[in-house]
């Protein structure tokens, strides 16, 4: 299978590509590369990717946001499948740095189903995100939940991404599966997220912020268990059949959760990171940020039925591994 897979250089893609290579697949991996987060560790991974595919591998440096140019840049290049995972994160820039979202969220995702649409692809997955729920207080968050009532910008962009999605699978019958997050960590992680940042901060004896006083719950889902999920929905396209999927649609439009299914308090996770590194944190407890949620729970009753999704990763297991990584890839 060749596989085209948006975002190659950020944490997500990269850890797709590994899979999709290991098993003897061919990938185009595109991404812009920019700073949102360290270039460096970013170039790091396509090294490896380079180093792990050979042949196999090809690397595309281009914006996905601007259409024209994204046609040229995949001009002779083929490919039978679509992951896009490329995106602006982050709920907190997206405060301050609205437009980086119009860009790269509605533009990009609209470039990329054009693509789809006009290659002809047998199925395209995208990379929604758990932040679609907002406020929701009912737990554990389903799929079938309403998600009109986003509370961050970030959050709005992946919801229209679903709508978008769901036009096309109308329209033109793509093939499309949305996957919503639950907050990803793991080895080759990004460095803008809390597990990296708490690592840092408690090895070098720095406070950390805790919002909401650490009434925080979060489904951490291990790395392998995300990109287990990505790839089930990869191999098994939405069928064009008229019946209800996940997520409602009728057209061949599939949402699902990848979430671990377990919600876990924040400070316990801070625990196990000071077991680890051999350090009490030095905790800074702030109110709830702008945009922010008290918790999130992944109900994955969906991905388990049609692609029998079971993650195996807890945060006793995960967490340990992560710091493991960041001591050698940081040489300490």
């Amino acid at each position: 299978m060749k596989v085209l897979v948006t975002g190659a250089a950020g944490f997500i893609g990269y850890s797709l590509a590994v899979k999709l290579l290991a098993r003897g697949d061919s990938v185009i991996g595109l991404d812009i590369v920019n700073d949102y987060y360290d270039v460096t560790l970013k170039e790091a991974r396509l090294t490896h990717l380079r180093e792990l595919g050979g042949d196999r591998f090809t690397f595309v440096r281009a914006d996905f946001a601007q259409y024209e140019p994204l046609v040229e840049a995949l001009s002779g290049l083929e490919f039978d499948r679509i992951v896009h995972l490329g995106a602006q994160a982050g709920v907190r820039f997206s405060i301050t740095n609205p437009h980086a979202y119009l860009h790269s969220n509605l533009a990009g995702h609209l470039n990329m189903l054009e693509i789809g649409r006009h290659r002809g692809v047998e199925n395209m997955v995208y990379a929604s995100s758990s932040s679609v729920y907002g406020g929701n207080t009912k737990l554990p968050f389903a799929v079938e939940d309403r998600v009109d009532q986003p509370i961050s910008l970030y959050a709005a962009t992946k919801k229209a991404d679903e709508l978008m999605s769901e036009t096309y699978a109308h329209l033109y019958r793509l093939p499309l599966t949305g996957l919503r997050f639950f907050t990803v960590y793991g080895p080759w992680g990004r460095p803008d997220m809390m597990m990296w940042i708490f690592t840092k901060a408690i090895a070098a004896g720095q406070p950390i912020p805790v919002f909401n006083n650490g009434d925080m719950y979060r489904d951490f889902t291990y790395i392998d268990d995300i990109i287990a999920g990505v790839m089930a929905s990869l191999d098994n396209p939405a069928p064009d059949d008229g019946e209800v999927k996940a997520g409602g649609s009728t057209k061949p439009h599939r949402l699902y959760n990848i979430g671990n299914h377990k919600s876990e308090h924040l400070m316990r996770v801070v625990e196990i990171l000071e077991e680890q590194i051999g350090k009490k944190a030095i905790i800074d407890f702030q109110p709830m940020q702008p945009g922010d949620v008290r918790q999130s729970f992944a109900d994955i009753d969906a991905i388990a039925r049609d692609h029998g999704y079971a993650p195996t990763t807890s945060i006793d297991v995960g967490v340990p591994k992560f710091i493991e990584w960041y001591k050698e890839y940081h040489g300490v």
